[in-house]
């Protein structure tokens, strides 16, 4: 395992992320504690030390399981990212959304299931369209004072409101958002149009969820398996179908799984990306572990480009028009450095 800095942090990661969500049986679906025991072992041995989960996550279940893992394991080793947000009750109609008193609260009880005196990565999970962004920089910006929570990072949030955030934190002295996570693979690329971008002028890691489209992008439903996935979901639908063949054929070419493959993608977009890779078997794990060592030539990240591309609207596919590019370069676009 090699390791990547999150954001413009000096905070070292592994290239791969352990998302957490899985960690226990709530809902009739998930790995128990002592396979999520044996699970973050082999993500240890690995290497890995970037654990992802979130105080809803199986009803807090996923933290106290996590936090058990960490009494018989060396704490500092490992880079602890959980979010808040997310009702994890209805006693108030505080106990939910982005305001500082929820996040106050929320995290104060991710701090006991965890079992740890602070928290290395701080998400906000959804954005509710309510809080300012104010309130939410200078809330985690008194927690990392605190030292409740070492770095402030945010998900599921409009480009336009991160920007604000990160470009109100630089003025203000606040601590800004290092990591951006947002759903993001070979059927989900319309974080291209803002979100990766504004990523990227902030020096932002962008953490994709569901990087394999909740197991779509294995071929195992055009194989005849069965999932979680729902027939009519559009991760099964005539584009989506046409995608994954394209990461079989690529996989069966390299003699690799197709996990491998659509993960690999993601990580060989030319931004800063660290993959988010659930599991609620050991097996599953070591598998996609394997993907570090997947190289794919320029002809295999062509096709997938291809075959996956979307229609970026307005402004994006209007800056690519090669009449706009000639008249905003004058001729010399192919030789001038792009950032």
């Amino acid at each position: 395992m090699k390791y990547k800095l999150l954001g413009r942090s000096g905070l070292k990661v592994s290239e791969l992320c352990l998302g957490t969500m899985g960690f226990g049986t709530e809902a009739g679906w998930g790995a128990d504690a002592a396979t999520s025991f044996e699970i973050m072992d082999a993500y240890a041995d690995a290497g890995g030390n970037f654990l992802d989960t979130a105080n809803i996550y199986k009803l807090g279940t996923s933290e106290k399981i996590i936090g058990d893992y960490l009494t018989h394991q060396d704490r500092d080793h490992f880079v602890v990212a959980t979010k808040y947000t997310l009702k994890d009750n209805t006693t108030n109609v505080n106990a939910s959304g982005n305001n500082r008193k929820n996040m106050m609260r929320s995290v104060e009880d991710s701090l006991k299931r965890l079992k740890t005196d602070f928290i290395d990565v701080l998400y906000l999970h959804i954005w509710d369209d309510i809080t300012p962004i104010d309130e939410v920089l200078r809330g985690m910006d008194d927690l990392i004072r605190q030292g409740k929570i070492n770095y402030a990072a945010i998900s599921d949030t409009p480009a336009w409101i991160v920007a604000k955030g990160n470009t109100l934190a630089e003025l203000m002295g606040w601590s800004q958002f290092i990591a951006l996570q947002v759903e993001y693979s070979l059927l989900a690329r319309t974080a291209e149009r803002e979100l990766i971008p504004m990523a990227k002028h902030f020096g932002m890691t962008v953490t994709p969820w569901a990087p394999l489209a909740g197991g779509a992008l294995t071929g195992k439903y055009l194989k005849g398996e069965k999932g979680r996935i729902k027939p009519e979901s559009k991760r099964l639908n005539e584009r989506a179908e046409k995608i994954t063949r394209v990461v079989m054929a690529i996989a069966e070419e390299l003699g690799v799984s197709e996990s491998h493959v659509a993960l690999q993608w993601t990580m060989s977009k030319g931004f800063s990306c660290i993959p988010i890779v659930g599991a609620t078997k050991v097996e599953q794990l070591k598998d996609n572990l394997k993907t570090v060592d997947v190289v794919l030539t320029a002809d295999h990240i062509q096709k997938l480009d291809e075959v996956s591309k979307i229609e970026l609207g307005f402004p994006g596919d209007f800056f690519a028009e090669d009449a706009v590019k000639m008249n905003s370069f004058g001729g010399f676009y192919d030789k001038v450095e792009k950032r």
